[in-house]
């Protein structure tokens, strides 16, 4: 079980982006992902959720947390593997994680808290709430969303990592990411390319 939680050891840099619900990370994860010509790794959650919603008409229950924290590491560990230099990920465990506190009392399933503490990322893009709130067969907290805003920076300050607020319009989201991202990239020359062994 932990095993399937845990990060490959791949010399890339990792970029998560990170937030509450419908406030326009994957919109970046895509333009990220163009700019840098490198790979992104999607929520699987979205999928996973959405064929349980289409299927059996029920949405996210507790049970359902740790299914989806192993199909997202596996999709990242896969897609760690084609990057180059950097790989964008739409969600990580950590996001996992506080919704699991938010919506469960509290409650984490023990390996899942382990991993996302222990799994790291350069850099998360923490994306405020400035964005109209799109619904869909998954959304379900719209009138809460400054709630959860802060729970998620609240879960990055308790665990110290790295980040950035993005705010304002898709372009000045995306030209503040680059900007930081770059200053990631120029530090750390060395890292792997997908491209390199083609």
């Amino acid at each position: 079980m932990e095993e399937a939680l845990k990060q490959k050891n791949i010399n890339i840099v990792k970029v998560v982006l990170y937030g509450p619900e419908s406030s326009g990370k994957t919109t970046l994860a895509k333009h990220l992902a163009r700019h840098y010509n490198t790979v992104w790794a999607p929520e699987f959650a979205r999928e996973y959720l959405q064929d349980k919603w289409n299927n059996e008409r029920k949405t996210c229950e507790n049970s359902d947390l740790l299914p989806i924290a192993i199909g997202q590491m596996k999709l990242e560990n896969e897609l760690a593997l084609k990057a180059d230099k950097l790989l964008i990920c739409d969600t990580d465990l950590l996001v996992t994680k506080i919704y699991s506190e938010e919506y469960y009392g509290g409650y984490v399933h023990p390996d899942l808290d382990k991993a996302a503490i222990a799994n790291k990322y350069d850099l998360y893009l923490l994306t405020y709430i400035d964005t109209p709130w799109e619904e869909d067969d998954l959304r379900d907290r719209p009138d809460q969303r400054l709630e959860m805003f802060n729970a998620f920076e609240a879960g990055l300050k308790k665990h110290n990592r790295p980040y950035i607020i993005l705010k304002g319009e898709k372009k000045e989201r995306l030209q503040l990411a680059i900007s930081e991202i770059d200053k990631i990239l120029k530090a750390l020359p060395n890292l792997h390319s997908y491209h390199s062994k083609k």
